[in-house]
């Protein structure tokens, strides 16, 4: 796994933060021996915005970890780092918020609830979308989830990999197949792409009545979060003459933090 590196002018030199560093400032900050590195002018980006990358990321690498131990039942491991998670949710206000909008919503306290959801919207529009949707057109149900690749990222360069899986089921009782893509894929910036592509890498699956096709690929993004969304041309093939028709695929979100209920794909 790769670990993001943080350039500081002071002497040309970049500092790395594995995740038992990142659990050890954690504790630190708790203890009130946080460290304050004073950046100086010229610096590659923004002091704060690096910095809150870096935070991101090393929740992103600790959270994975900690996912990865409860799998293994180590789970020992996996409370310490649900610890050291904590003090990142502080320091993050995406976090912080959708904590918040999580502990309103348990509660019941739904003005509360409004309140956190309208501020997550104004400082991260894509949080509030999930790493995954579920549409069903003209019978034909589509699946999708994402999940961020940390050992395929790279964010010190702005290179963020993110994999998706999607199931394709045909609830009709007509024989299907899948003709073309569109993707329509936005980043953080507020960017747009269209692409198209003809079937799904490379192929025109048929997809029986009753039954599903899955596939997964994957997306680069320059930012830490993003959205995709699209349709599929589809026509059915028990009939000489059908028109095409157009199934949708429900916007999901690409990001880094991911969602909150663990899941990957």
């Amino acid at each position: 796994m790769q670990s993001l590196s943080i350039k500081f002018c002071l002497g040309l030199r970049s500092a790395v933060m594995t995740d038992s560093e990142a659990v050890m400032n954690c504790r630190n900050r708790r203890r009130g021996n946080w460290r304050v590195i004073v950046a100086c002018g010229g610096a590659e980006r923004n002091w704060n915005e690096s910095l809150s990358l870096s935070r991101s990321h090393n929740y992103a690498m600790l959270k994975h970890r900690m996912d990865a131990a409860a799998k293994s039942e180590n789970y020992e491991e996996a409370a310490r780092i649900r610890d050291s998670l904590k003090c990142f949710e502080d320091d993050v206000p995406v976090l912080r918020l959708r904590r918040l909008l999580k502990e309103a919503i348990a509660d019941e306290r739904f003005e509360d609830a409004a309140r956190y959801r309208n501020e997550l919207n104004e400082i991260a529009p894509h949080s509030l979308l999930k790493c995954s949707s579920d549409v069903t057109t003209s019978g034909i149900r589509v699946q999708v989830k994402s999940v961020y690749i940390e050992g395929r990222s790279q964010p010190s360069k702005e290179i963020y990999f993110f994999a998706y899986k999607i199931k394709i089921t045909n609830n009709t009782n007509r024989p299907v197949q899948l003709l073309r893509t569109h993707w329509i894929i936005t980043d953080a910036n507020g960017k747009t792409e269209n692409v198209w592509g003809i079937g799904v890498l490379g192929q025109q699956p048929a997809i029986l009545p009753r039954t599903s096709f899955e596939y997964s690929s994957a997306r680069q993004l320059s930012t830490q979060n993003g959205r995709m969304e699209g349709d599929f041309e589809m026509i059915h093939v028990d009939r000489v003459g059908s028109r095409a028709f157009n199934v949708a695929i429900a916007p999901f979100s690409l990001a880094l933090l991911g969602d909150d209920d663990g899941q990957t794909i």
